[in-house]
């Protein structure tokens, strides 16, 4: 959180809202809460601002594009100080949509989504395999998704569509 800024519990509940769909008018919120529209506008500014909220993201469904190969992806690296490199590579990779910096037997840890197997091999031989600094990799293919969800930041239960 940025120094100085403060969230109360009305922020909470607002993110928690938005976090669960980010397309729900201000004003239906406000209602929500019990606050004005306006006051909604001011405090999501004052967390944009904080760098509180990063920005707004459309979720989809890969396998409904045609993506049906979720995978893990744990990485070796040479040196852990080779970090920033590779990490920087593997942004270049459209395929790799998350990666992070870990600790344990992996410094590195990425999920990669791809159409099929052929498409994963070709991703991992052809573009993650030829970054430098990667020693080697382990390959972890994800058979089905059982949670994704925003944090829960309330001391409330879930609030939902209709509060």
């Amino acid at each position: 959180m940025a120094k100085g800024t403060e969230i109360d519990d009305l922020d909470r509940k607002i993110l928690s809202i938005l976090m669960r769909n980010a397309k729900k008018p201000y004003t239906d919120i406000a209602k929500q809460l019990f606050v004005s529209g306006g006051t909604i506008h001011v405090r999501m500014k004052k967390l944009e601002d904080a760098g509180i909220v990063k920005g707004y993201h459309l979720a989809v469904d890969p396998s409904k594009l045609g993506y049906d190969i979720s995978a893990f992806l744990g990485i070796y690296l040479d040196k852990s100080s080779l970090y920033e490199d590779v990490a920087r590579e593997l942004a270049k990779i459209p395929e790799v949509v998350a990666a992070h910096y870990t600790t344990g037997l992996y410094s590195i840890f990425a999920t990669i989504v791809c159409r099929d197997t052929k498409h994963l091999r070709d991703v991992l031989h052809d573009k993650v395999q030829k970054i430098n600094g990667i020693q080697r990799t382990e390959t972890f293919i994800s058979l089905q998704e059982s949670i994704n969800r925003p944090i829960h930041i309330t001391d409330e239960p879930f609030l939902d569509e209709e509060g």
